[in-house]
């Protein structure tokens, strides 16, 4: 049996944004919901250690599928690591968001670990079309 540990990834991306304008994207509900293909009004964040969220996502075919979790770790412009609820599973699944800034740009690192190689690669294609979309709106200048 796997302990979710043989199963992980890393995606590395360099925004264009400073590692604040980065973080009040991915810990603000309005900015979140703009490209992160949240339903509009169905994002909600208490972003605090302990604290819930919550966010319904819009698949390209029109599909809605809520989520659920909790901020497992905050350290503010450097460190978010999400759970997410997954029905059948005790404890929830965890994602963690790295930003390191260097001058007006920041680098991003995703990571996560999963139970099995095709859990592995579907939350790894998700996590990719969260960075590219997020790359998109910092790139579009109404991020500020």
């Amino acid at each position: 049996m796997s302990t979710g540990t043989d199963f992980s990834y890393t995606l590395t991306r360099t925004l264009d944004a400073p590692a604040g304008t980065v973080w009040r994207a991915w810990t603000t509900p309005d900015r979140y919901a703009r490209w992160a293909y949240a339903a509009p009004g169905s994002v909600e964040m208490d972003v605090r250690p302990g604290g819930a969220w919550k966010a319904t996502v819009v698949t390209p075919d029109g599909g809605e599928f809520p989520m659920t979790g909790s901020y497992l770790e905050v350290d503010g412009n450097r460190l978010l690591v999400v759970g997410m609820d997954v029905p059948g599973r005790p404890a929830p699944v965890s994602m963690s968001v790295e930003l390191d800034e260097d001058g007006p740009r920041t680098r991003i690192v995703v990571r996560q670990s999963c139970d099995t190689a095709e859990e592995r690669d579907m939350a790894e294609q998700g996590s990719t079309m969260l960075l590219d979309s997020l790359a998109v709106f910092l790139a579009d200048g109404s991020s500020g």
